[in-house]
């Protein structure tokens, strides 16, 4: 569901404003001094990427996988692809618009679909190859649905090339299972948080969630120069993406599982003490994430370089808030925005996970 909002340039300025509540709710406002991810090129596998005047200038040549024809990623009739990348790296107007998490990195746009429900899994496995194959060091999926060999090797060749995945884990009440790729081991799987700061009842619960970050009311870029309103773990985990990317910037060196275990173990634990079905180690902490003395992960290749290929595999530190190797993404987060400049739906797929051994032409 989408309402308009408007898109003149005096409510840009306002964007800020709207943006306030989630970056203080994970302690964002303090990041941009330490780093603004610089050097990290986040993958948004989604409906492709509008150049929105919020992002244009961080937004790369991509890839369609959707058509039939050649196309360059930049195309988003839906919207839903353009809402992420603007909140992992929106870089706004000077003190306007939309500033993502990691305004200086920069977005790889890989359509897959023409709308983000009706998205096949092979050809999401096709867009990752492509992310694996053009330097991501971040993948982000604000999508799922069931499981899938080929998208689940897709995904198993991007953490074996050292990239961090990111998914969403999916929304309810459409959604009862966590979804895949959310639910693969290695992937980051995330929920979501409302105003208050606590799991919100839309995000799926599961023993695989890893991270919580806010997904209610987020505020992001839209085609045709707009703004919308979104809700869904579609969001949040565009934000644990940007989080992601500026760890990145800030710890070159890490391997891809350290900084997954350096966003887990400084994650807030706002439920149940130690991991839980709701927000798996707590509400993402972006300033913990970039300043805490985190130690690496047993194992762990600190010096690994996104992008080659590594087979280390990690035993993960005995406390509670160390990162596991298997996060687990879902994805098909719904997202409900107000679309600046048109009544629009905007339901991300993801639909009622079956649990079945056939996984073919699954769509998300």
């Amino acid at each position: 569901m989408a309402v308009s909002l408007p898109t003149n340039p005096a409510y840009a300025d306002s964007i800020r404003d709207k943006q306030a509540w989630y970056l203080r709710s994970i302690n964002a406002l303090q990041a941009g001094s330490i780093t603004t991810g610089a050097g990290v090129t986040v993958a948004v596998i989604d409906t492709g990427t509008y150049p929105h005047p919020d992002l244009r200038n961080n937004l790369l040549k991509g890839d369609d996988e959707a058509s039939a024809s050649a196309g360059d990623g930049q195309t988003d009739h839906e919207g839903h692809g353009t809402r992420m990348a603007a909140l992992i790296a929106g870089h706004g107007r000077g003190g306007s618009g939309i500033r993502g998490l990691a305004p200086s990195a920069k977005i790889l746009p890989i359509r897959v679909a023409e709308k983000a429900e009706t998205r096949n899994s092979e050809v999401v496995a096709r867009g990752v190859d492509f992310a694996i194959e053009h330097g991501a060091t971040v993948i982000n999926i604000s999508m799922g649905g069931g499981p899938d060999f080929d998208l689940d090797d897709a995904v198993g060749r991007a953490i074996d090339h050292n990239i961090v995945v990111v998914a969403s884990v999916g929304n309810a009440p459409r959604d009862f299972l966590i979804n895949y790729p959310a639910a693969n081991d290695g992937v980051v799987a995330v929920a979501a948080t409302g105003r208050d700061g606590k799991h919100a009842s839309v995000s799926v619960k599961d023993a695989k969630v890893q991270l919580c970050a806010p997904g209610v009311d987020i505020i992001s870029a839209s085609p045709k120069d707009g703004y919308s309103l979104g809700t869904g773990t579609s969001d949040s985990t565009a934000i644990v993406s940007g989080a992601a990317a500026l760890v990145r910037a800030k710890f070159p060196d890490l391997s891809a599982k350290d900084v997954i275990n350096r966003l887990t173990s400084t994650a807030d634990d706002i439920g149940a003490p130690g991991r839980d079905t709701e927000c798996g180690f707590g509400r993402l902490n972006v300033f913990k994430a970039l300043t805490a003395d985190v130690p690496p992960l047993q194992g762990a290749a600190t010096s690994a370089t996104p992008g080659a290929t590594t087979s280390t595999v990690v035993a993960p530190a005995a406390t509670p808030s160390s990162a596991p190797a298997a996060a687990e993404p879902k994805s098909a987060s719904s997202s409900m925005p107000l679309v600046l400049g048109g009544l629009a739906g905007l339901v991300v797929a993801g639909g009622l996970v079956a649990v079945l051994v056939i996984r073919r032409r699954r769509s998300f």
